[in-house]
């Protein structure tokens, strides 16, 4: 083994070898593989080898079909066969609602180019012909699907960096992670110690205590999945050609054929937790005593399905472990408060198919400093320490397994594990009526039910039951007054003599020129992709204020700690947890205040993009006169102790004004009005500040920041794409992102970024970037909602008071 490389991989299965194969594809070829049983000794080898594209997720599902396409070539690349059977997939449907699904899938595959069909119960017999089609109203045809050799595709990925000088080391275990003053790593083993650049984490079920090996924690624990296996069947042996993967999604499992035999892997409400405190570094190739009693009901339920099983003989049951995190999808990227460290772990049971797309964009993300596409869905920065604790981390593991198949509805919010983190408003909020979501631990109102009204969403792709009192929320906020608890927002203070020159380097956008100004600005990465979208404040010529979405806080926070210079000229502190936020918003918000303060509240004084500490009562705030849903407004950061309090105080003033709680669906609603930018959903790293229309937010003027060299780059050359924003006619369903946008004669131009119905402006509003050539105002298009051509027209944005008069009022 050698004594140093570039890159050192820990984990020598799918993932592992995958990541490896493509960085020496990338030119990285200084690169140790370390495994410390055989290649494919952990999850991968007893795994049943699926290959979906099928996926909730757009950018998933190009990862998804990336790995099919490394997977159709690699056999003819590496001399190694990898079992490939492209025989297709049929997921089916037996509710409407299932239906509606794949329309939507259909829709968001088109965007894609990939194969995906809703077909009726009479194909589905002829492409399957051992299926019993009682009670099934369709299914989604996907004839590029299939399966693999799980152990024949590791090897040849492993293969394919071999012959391009990647070292695999087998039999080695690592005992020991030290950094190194020059931010790279000594890596021991018990063959003997390593020195590299950059680790990489591609430990499976073990990352965790790999992790643990750095002072890092992952939220990763193994679950059991049990599949069986039948002898030869004799129906399954006369069929001229091999059957497609079926799922039968309502009964809760797949079946693939394994030779003259099939495999029937179900997916029970109640399977298990292992090793939870950590998986025993020799548990190589290895199975888990096997449950039938378990699975037995949905056994049965395949029987049902397939009369031919009902008669087979179960050759051998497989009980193997697979590592889950808190949402199901896999960890990747660098881990946040450790140098060097990246990740690439959690596949769950979908590491066979998830890996060699993962590998790809991965290398991408170390060789070039981001994936090719957004990977924010994966990104381990999408969590925070609280992920990893035993209990929430296995509860959220469980009820991801246990509805692997469950229609995942828009806006649905999913309770295990909550709640997690409360704020000292939650029980008051409950009693007034507020329904929860879950953001980065987070309980939040997304709604209040009215008197009467059961404070609780009706899942559907259609009309929801909370539309009319969302509408409700944001008419008051425009009428009259709303208070909105943003005590999740995610905030930083930077100080030190370096923290103007640092924080200017990382903006895209100028610094507040004076003591109390706030400005709007992006981050951005070398290629002048939106990396972090935040405000800041100026408290004092050598101390700033930050504050960001509560969905990025690990992400943002350790964007700017990585950027940060050595030394203590700049300091970057977390006060997210010492700060409570209340959110007033509406034409009366000044007279709310000036109830509880002797302020002068006047334009003069206070104009819009400011900030003032306040006392309102006898509560201390940074009132910062700034607003995400277009009405004159306040952001009150204040101590979190005071949080109850100042909302009492509010409350009791804002009687005499008809104040009224709203929650973050008006939120969305009421900044879909204004066509704000969301960084997750419109804006992300794929997409410039010019591309996103925030030319208004860059300076290239100012002097070097991180990005500014390709933002130059880009305006010389011109923008292919841009923002635009559509009004949609749609009113029993509307967009909820992804769904394919297309020229009156069906070609294909863009999705959907964002969509929310306008309650006050009285239109459904979408927002995607489109050729510029197509982004005038009256510009026509369809969008494909639920497998209806919808038309749209491009607009003017925004909607609703485009002179920001009512900001600024």
């Amino acid at each position: 083994m050698k004594e140093r490389a570039r890159v050192v991989v820990i984990g020598g299965g799918v993932g592992g070898c995958s990541l490896a194969y493509h960085l020496s594809k990338l030119g990285w070829n200084d690169v140790v593989l370390l495994e410390k049983g055989e290649l494919t000794s952990g999850s991968t080898w007893h795994a049943a080898g699926l290959c979906t594209q099928f996926n909730a997720s757009l950018h998933l599902s190009r990862l998804l079909m990336r790995s099919i396409d490394l997977y159709r070539g690699l056999e003819a690349e590496t001399g190694q066969p990898v079992g490939l059977h492209e025989v297709g997939s049929i997921r089916l449907a037996s509710t409407p609602d299932r239906m509606d699904e794949y329309r939507r899938a259909r829709s968001r595959a088109k965007v894609l180019g990939l194969p995906l069909e809703v077909i009726g119960p009479q194909e589905i017999v002829e492409l399957c012909p051992i299926v019993n089609a009682d009670g099934i109203l369709g299914g989604a045809w996907m004839p590029t699907d299939g399966h693999i050799d799980p152990s024949s595709v590791t090897n040849a990925l492993a293969a394919g960096a071999r012959a391009r000088g990647v070292e695999i080391s087998r039999h080695t275990r690592v005992t020991g992670l030290r950094p190194r003053p020059d931010g790279g790593w000594d890596v021991g083993t018990d063959a003997g110690p390593i020195e590299c650049e950059i680790v990489v984490n591609a430990a499976g079920m073990w990352a965790p205590r790999i992790a643990a090996l750095a002072g890092a924690t992952l939220p990763i624990v193994p679950l059991e999945h049990e599949f069986v296996v039948t002898g030869p069947i004799p129906d399954v042996a006369k069929l001229e050609r091999e059957i497609p993967v079926i799922r039968d999604p309502e009964a809760s499992f797949y079946v693939r054929a394994e030779g003259d035999g099939l495999i029937v892997g179900p997916f029970e409400r109640e399977t298990k937790a292992w090793a939870v405190d950590g998986v025993p570094w020799g548990f190589d190739s290895r199975l888990l005593e096997p449950d039938l009693e378990r699975i037995e009901e949905i056994l049965l339920r395949a029987a049902d399905r397939f009369p031919a099983f009902a008669d087979a003989g179960i050759g051998r049951i497989v009980n193997g472990p697979d590592g889950y995190t808190p949402d199901g999808r896999c960890l990747m990227g660098w881990v946040p408060g450790v140098r060097n460290l990246f990740v690439l772990a959690g596949f769950s049971i979908f590491g066979i198919v998830f890996a060699g797309g993962a590998g790809g964009y991965a290398a991408e993300w170390i060789v070039d400093g981001q994936p090719s596409d957004d990977m924010w869905e994966v990104d381990v920065r999408r969590f925070g320490p609280w992920a990893a604790t035993p209990p929430f981390l296995v509860e959220r593991a469980l009820d991801v397994y246990a509805h692997e198949y469950a229609i995942h509805y828009p806006g649905e919010e999913r309770p295990a594990g909550r709640p997690l983190k409360t704020d000292s408003l939650h029980e008051r909020l409950q009693a007034r009526g507020a329904v929860f979501g879950f953001r980065f631990g987070w309980e939040r109102p997304l709604w209040f039910a009215p008197e009467g009204v059961e404070p609780a969403d009706e899942l559907t792709f259609r009309r929801p039951n909370w539309l009319e009192h969302v509408a409700a929320e944001c008419r008051a906020v425009r009428e009259r007054v709303g208070v909105l608890d943003q005590t999740s927002f995610a905030g930083y203070e930077v100080s030190g003599p370096g923290a103007a020159t640092f924080l200017d380097r990382l903006c895209a956008n100028a610094l507040p020129g004076e003591d109390g100004r706030i400005v709007v600005t992006q981050m951005l990465t070398e290629r002048g992709g939106i990396e972090c979208d935040l405000t800041l404040t100026r408290l004092a010529p050598e101390r700033f204020y930050v504050v960001s979405a509560a969905a990025t806080q690990t992400h943002d926070l350790d964007w700017i700690r990585r950027h940060q210079p050595p030394g203590d000229d700049v300091v970057v502190e977390d006060v997210t947890d010492a700060t409570g936020v209340l959110t007033i918003a509406g034409p009366r918000s000044r007279e709310l205040l000036a109830a509880l303060s002797n302020a002068d509240l006047s334009n003069a004084s206070f104009p819009w993009m400011s900030a003032r500490r306040l006392r309102l009562g006898d509560v201390p705030v940074l009132a910062m006169r700034i607003s995400y849903v277009g009405e004159l407004g306040w952001e009150l950061h204040h101590p979190i102790e005071h949080l109850r309090s100042l909302y009492d105080r509010l409350l009791e003033a804002g009687e005499p004004l008809e104040l009224v709680d709203f929650g973050y669906r008006a939120l969305d609603s009421l900044r879909m009005e204004k066509a704000y930018r969301l960084w997750g959903a419109d804006i992300s790293p794929d997409h410039t500040p010019f591309e996103a229309g925030l030319d208004r937010f860059v300076r290239l003027d100012k002097g070097e920041f991180i990005g500014r060299q390709a933002l130059i780059r880009q305006r010389e050359e011109g923008i292919r794409e841009r923002l635009a924003c559509l009004v949609v006619e749609a009113d029993d369903a509307i967009p909820h992102g992804s769904e394919a946008i297309s020229t009156p004669d069906g070609r294909i131009v863009g999705y959907v970024s964002a969509c929310e119905r306008g309650h006050v402006v009285g239109a459904t509003i979408a927002l995607s970037y489109l050729p510029v050539d197509l982004t005038a105002p009256g510009t026509v298009l369809d969008v494909d909602v639920l497998g209806q051509r919808c038309a749209a027209r491009v607009v003017e944005a925004p909607l609703y008071d485009p002179g920001n008069e009512r900001l600024r009022s």
